[in-house]
């Protein structure tokens, strides 16, 4: 939560006090500090015993994250489509179901 607050003051700051012609020195650091966050996150994560270990079960808990709504929602669009549709007849007439 506290990345989030300093991103967003960083927004704030970057929109309405900073200048406008340090906008390329804003932008270059920017990168290099998003740069820096990244390398010492790597560093923590590998500084950790049984990262592979946590890391497949972070795979595996997102996979399902991920394939569960996807699934239900193809389930609920599918199940309203079917519902709520009329199909065609073969002479272009709609048919009520």
């Amino acid at each position: 939560m506290d990345i989030l607050l300093v991103m967003l003051a960083g927004m704030v700051v970057g929109r309405f006090v900073f200048p406008a012609a340090g906008k390329k020195a804003n932008e270059r650091l920017a990168l290099v500090c998003t740069l820096v966050l990244i390398f010492s996150m790597g560093v923590m994560l590998g500084q950790k015993d049984n990262f592979l270990q946590d890391l497949f079960s972070l795979g595996a808990a997102s996979f399902l994250m991920f394939l569960l709504p996807t699934a239900a929602s193809i389930l609920v669009v599918y199940l309203l489509t079917e519902r709520f549709f009329v199909k065609k007849g073969s002479r272009g007439k709609e048919e009520p179901r």
